[in-house]
């Protein structure tokens, strides 16, 4: 398998982008050493730039209807599908897995979107008793703004996906913290 250097941006606000700093770091290939990935550091000025273009986001994300929101996600679950490749070669060189693992992964992540996706209509309200005679009390349901997600290095699509699908599917955004351990992974 041919290796992978590349160079891994952030992601913020839509935009691709280095750290605010300029800094970089290197991802090397635990079986021989190469350089696998380079990526932006991060600073605190990134992060909460990151969590603002999140909370800019918010309004417009979580007044989409349902319908909307299901079929961005199952568009981006189809992108996965055909980025398995490059997600296989990023993963085996950044953390040493196996092509199957990673490629695993990568199904299991992009069936994740396509099951929030298919969330997205089941989000509802309920009646709830009331004490007070004659009255009804009602639960809605509504996003509840930026949420963190962090993933670790063991299963990085995987549990990346995770951190983003539902919260995505109710209409929250995200922040996701990818594992320094393989940024190109997710990046």
């Amino acid at each position: 398998m041919p290796e992978v250097t590349q160079l891994v941006t952030l992601l913020i606000g839509g935009q691709s982008r280095p750290a605010a700093n300029g800094a970089t770091f290197e991802r090397r290939n635990p079986i021989n050493d190469a350089v696998a990935s380079r990526a932006a550091a991060a600073t605190l000025e990134d992060a909460d730039a990151a969590v603002q273009a999140a909370a800019d986001a918010f309004p417009a994300w979580a007044a989409l209807g349902p319908g909307e929101r299901r079929k961005r996600l199952l568009k981006a679950a189809e992108l996965m599908d055909q980025h398995t490749d490059a997600f296989i070669r990023a993963g085996a060189a950044e953390t040493g897995a196996s092509p199957n693992w990673i490629g695993f992964n990568v199904m299991l992540a992009a069936n994740m979107l396509r099951e929030a996706a298919s969330m997205t209509t089941q989000i509802d309200g309920s009646v709830i008793p009331s004490d007070v005679p004659g009255n009804f009390a009602m639960a809605v349901r509504q996003p509840c703004g930026v949420v963190l997600g962090i993933a670790p290095w063991n299963a990085p699509v995987i549990l990346g996906t995770r951190a983003l699908a539902m919260p995505l599917a109710c209409g929250n955004t995200v922040v996701l913290k990818a594992s320094e351990m393989c940024p190109a992974c997710i990046g």
